[in-house]
């Protein structure tokens, strides 16, 4: 539950794995957050003029567009929200490319918290405009 007088954040989740997605939007519902899903970058973008989120919880392995692709797409625009990736794979180069792009990383193995946390900074810290 939210703490009071805080606004409940909209979280936007893309994430090809349907299960995986579930999940993260419970995990998201009882944490107080608004989960919005998205299957792919690609439909993501095609709703981005008419879904506002306050962070996108993208999954660095989409099939299509990359999280990486969509994030740098997104960078240049004046409303981009702040990203946290999400990965399954043990990957330290795109833990570094998150890095650089201004993104926080997240392996999907990590604890709850630690997901939770990473979207709690994006979001008091709002858009970043990353070196990307």
């Amino acid at each position: 539950m939210p703490a009071e007088g805080r606004r409940m954040s909209r979280v936007g989740i893309v994430e090809d794995d349907a299960g995986c997605r579930r999940a993260l939007a419970r995990l998201l519902r009882a944490s107080g957050q608004v989960p919005v899903t998205f299957g792919s970058a690609e439909e993501y973008l095609r709703s981005a003029g008419e879904v506002d989120v306050d962070c996108l919880v993208v999954d660095v392995q989409l099939g299509g567009m990359s999280g990486f692709e969509l994030q740098k797409r997104l960078a240049g625009t004046e409303t981009a929200p702040p990203v946290v990736f999400l990965t399954a794979a043990d990957e330290d180069e795109a833990s570094r490319r998150a890095a650089a792009a201004g993104c926080a990383f997240v392996r999907k193995s990590a604890p709850a918290g630690e997901l939770l946390h990473a979207i709690q900074e994006a979001v008091v810290a709002g858009p970043t405009h990353p070196k990307v």
